[in-house]
């Protein structure tokens, strides 16, 4: 009868003794209701979703240090992560499927900038949303590395070994993340006292390390048109990804790394390699996943709770990539 969603003639703590125990047991049959199922009976979960193109197979180093981090926090609240998949694959019918009546979704996470459309369909099941590495402002939580302190960290790295002139190698176009740490960069070249050097400020569309491949090889092209300046004697790449890439290309054409040209990266330092080769400033991905968990944990989904958009400082690791240009 309780699995039947049936109360009367039943105690209230035997009923949620039995909803306890065949949840736990994984039991569930035709006519068990879970929206009638005590709340403290039933498994807790937290969605999340990765931006488009991302895949789980294709995740780079970045995310899956995000996950890393989000799932540490989950698991001591004793919440697990359900997967939806990803921005460009979900249909409306999917998202709709995961939240019917008493469903155990404590909210969800996406990890990397969203459209705004899609923030739009989510917000018509769940409202408790956390954006990583990217914001929607006044439509879901987010948090976010301090790209600002990450680039005038790069650069006053690379000014204080003596380089004056230095390029920019961006990924990612068109989006927000993008466009928030070139912005950056400029500003911290005006900070000090350097000119933009628009001839070598290369964007693609993507941002792997095949487009800081194919940035670096036009930035070699560029220097060798008539009456072209000089190729920068440094280069701040929009991700690490971009930055060995790029480093492949100078290699290839004669221009090592640190002593023919500087690299260093506007992302997160990925401290696990040897030496840790790029030097990099960025947040650290485990920290933005940890605050991502808090922060969809401790969400309401009230239409009156504030919105809340944390900036986490950011680190530089000085690695083998950089060293003062050559005389």
């Amino acid at each position: 009868m309780v699995l039947n969603g049936r109360r009367s003639g039943i105690s209230p703590e035997t009923y949620d003794r039995i909803w306890s125990h065949a949840v736990k047991r994984g039991y569930h049959p035709k006519g068990m209701r879970l929206a009638s199922s005590p709340l403290t009976a039933r498994t807790r979960s937290v969605g999340f979703i990765l931006r488009a193109p991302l895949r789980l197979h294709t995740l780079g180093n970045y995310f899956n240090r995000v996950q890393e981090g989000m799932h540490q926090i989950l698991a001591a609240a004793g919440v697990t992560s359900t997967f939806f998949g990803s921005e460009d694959a979900l249909t409306p019918e999917q998202i709709s499927g995961y939240f019917p009546a008493g469903h155990p979704y404590q909210g969800v996470i996406l990890l990397g900038e969203v459209a705004p459309a899609f923030i739009e369909l989510l917000r018509l099941h769940e409202r408790r949303l956390v954006m990583v590495s990217g914001r929607n402002p006044g439509f879901c939580h987010s948090v976010v590395g301090n790209e600002p302190q990450a680039l005038a960290q790069l650069v006053q790295h690379l000014s204080g070994l003596g380089h004056r002139r230095i390029g920019w190698l961006g990924g990612n176009v068109g989006m927000g993340r993008h466009e928030t740490r070139f912005q950056a960069f400029t500003a911290a070249m005006t900070v000090a006292g350097l000119k933009l050097e628009e001839r070598y400020t290369i964007a693609l569309r993507d941002g792997d390390r095949s487009e800081g491949a194919e940035a670096a090889h036009e930035a070699i092209l560029r220097a060798k048109a008539k009456n072209a300046p000089p190729l920068p004697t440094a280069f701040v790449c929009y991700n690490g990804l971009m930055a060995e890439g790029a480093a492949r290309s100078f290699e290839r054409a004669g221009l090592p790394m640190p002593r023919r040209v500087s690299l260093v990266a506007a992302d997160a330092p990925r401290t696990e390699l040897p030496g840790s080769a790029i030097t990099s400033a960025g947040a650290l991905p485990e920290k933005l996943g940890e605050t991502a968990a808090r922060l969809v944990l401790g969400s309401t989904g009230a239409p009156d709770e504030p919105i809340t958009d944390l900036m986490l400082p950011s680190q530089l690791v000085i690695g083998q990539s950089t060293a003062a240009p050559k005389s």
